[in-house]
This record gives C-alpha cells, structure tokens and sequence, in this order.
C-alpha cells in the first residue's frame, strides 16, 4: 500500500492525498510535477525510473489507511540530478 507522502522531497511542497500534483517512482520517492517533469526531466534521481502520477486514496478508505504525515526531505543535488537525467532521460522507460 502506497504511503501516500505529504510533501516533495526536493523542494517541500505540500502534496495531500488530494493534490493532482504528486508524481512517485516505483520505489515511491515522491516530487511535484515541476520538480519530477522539469529539473528531473523524468528521471528520478535516485533509481533512475519514470515518474508516474500519485493515485489519490478514496476518503472513504482514508480513515482505515491513511496517508503518512512522515514529512521527507532530500534536496537533490541539482548538477548530479542534471547528470544523471540526461544519460537516462532518451532510454525508454523500459529498457532503463
């Protein structure tokens, strides 16, 4: 089950169970569009994945399995996130 994680673990930005703005890898590490879609182009900078959007938890469900109020915080390194995009940003997802 997804975490569901307040916030984006480059810049902080608040990012709810409701927000529409929330993007995750698979391993879940999770930024807002602007910083997965543009400084990251794509590629977490972690795993080297894509980037998806965050599904949001339907409220009925919220109560039994809620989201995480664990706040992570990870700024990257922007010239070593810049690196590492642009040799994965032009290999298909899949062959990654």
């Amino acid at each position: 089950m997804l975490d569901i994680r307040p916030n984006c673990e480059h810049c902080g930005k608040n990012l709810p169970n409701t927000s529409t703005e929330a993007m995750i890898c698979s391993f879940e590490c999770t930024y807002c569009k602007d910083c997965a879609l543009i400084v990251f182009e794509n590629v977490c900078p972690s795993c080297t994945g894509n980037f998806v959007e965050r599904p949001i938890r339907p409220k009925k469900m919220l109560e039994k399995y809620p989201a995480t109020t664990k706040v992570i915080f990870k700024p990257k390194d922007i010239e070593k996130s810049k690196k590492i995009s642009k040799k994965h940003k032009n290999i298909p997802v899949e062959k990654r």
